[in-house]
């Protein structure tokens, strides 16, 4: 029997999440139709394009993601603190950008005196928004519902487009962070329908790399004389890598972008049967810090989704996952101990 989502996504664990959701009725998110030979490619830039802007409107942060042909990967983080941070107005705005409102909010938007009952009222939907905007049920259900109204219109369909609701899994430590981001980033390159990952196309690995090459382009003397804000050398639309640790540093992932970046390459040529010949003796630095040896990280890029449940994480993080949350079994447990290392 399925456990209430609210028994599986709780800050109290962890603030990062992996999210997967999945087509039925022989139904192509992306790709091509074998039966028919029509194309859905342009599908996937109506999925990244919805999934970067939710994440600019609530308080839930890209980290990864990828778009396949009949499912997509998300790889969230809830910024709790973003969230209790936003006035009263922000909140409005914010919910405004996907809902219509009430007529209280949209009359405090306009500047109309609110009576002392009404301004009362309108603060207790606030508070209902805020927590909304700070949940991964309601980005993914935003998520979801625009991409099955835009597919069955274009389809002419009615009925169910994805198979029920999304799939999770907490990701309780930099491990099993890591871990997903790769597996999220590498699903072309596993799939076969791409040869790099700077190839994978919808997919955030391609985003960081192009904005790397993007600000490495060499500014010219009319760039110079009218200047332009320039690239960054990560996409704001994700959360930046910036290594160190997370509580004196800037926010965002504790791993170094070059580390990351040549983990993935690592890992790509490393799952391909064409590249092997190529892979270098040396494991990257990165690996030996987390203390994942190889055998066990390319079954985590290969089989990350398969191989947990609910939780991810050390085995000891998984246990007070569970005891936090009232569940009796850590179903998955033997897999956390043989893959992540206390």
């Amino acid at each position: 029997m399925p456990k209430p989502r609210k028994s599986l996504i709780s800050l109290e664990a962890t603030a990062y999440y992996h999210c997967v959701s999945r087509c039925v009725r022989r139904a192509f998110l992306c790709g091509e139709d074998r039966q028919t030979g029509r194309s859905f490619e342009h599908r996937r830039g109506w999925i990244e394009d919805r999934l970067l802007e939710l994440g600019q409107v609530f308080a839930i942060e890209v980290c990864g993601y990828a778009v396949m042909q009949n499912h997509t990967h998300g790889v969230l983080h809830i910024n709790q603190q973003l969230a209790d941070s936003w006035s009263m107005r922000e909140v409005i705005e914010r919910w405004h950008q996907l809902f219509a409102g009430t007529v209280l909010s949209q009359r405090y938007l306009r500047g109309d005196d609110l009576l002392e009952a009404e301004h009362q009222r309108l603060a207790e939907d606030v508070e209902t928004w805020r927590e909304r905007l700070s949940s991964v049920s309601w980005f993914m259900r935003c998520l979801n519902e625009r991409i099955a109204r835009l597919a069955n219109e274009e389809d002419a369909f009615t009925g169910r487009f994805w198979e029920g609701r999304f799939k999770s899994q907490a990701l309780l430590d930099d491990q099993a962070v890591i871990a997903c981001l790769a597996y999220v980033d590498l699903n072309p390159v596993r799939a076969g329908i791409a040869e790099t990952p700077e190839d994978s196309d919808h997919t955030s690995i391609q985003r960081r790399i192009r904005a790397l090459q993007a600000a490495a382009e060499p500014v010219t003397p009319a760039a110079q004389e009218t200047p332009e804000p320039t690239s960054p050398l990560q996409p704001p639309e994700l959360l930046p890598f910036v290594g160190g640790d997370r509580q004196d540093g800037p926010k965002g992932l504790p791993f170094h972008l070059p580390d990351y970046l040549e983990l993935v390459n690592w890992t790509g040529q490393a799952i391909r049967d064409d590249k092997r010949g190529a892979i270098s003796q040396d494991l990257p630095p990165i690996l030996e810090r987390l203390g994942i040896d190889e055998q066990a990280w390319l079954r985590l890029a290969t089989q990350f989704e398969s191989s947990f449940n609910t939780w991810v994480g050390q085995a000891e993080h998984v246990h007070d996952a569970c005891q936090r949350l009232g569940h009796r079994q850590a179903r998955g447990i033997s897999a956390c101990r043989l893959l992540f290392p206390s």
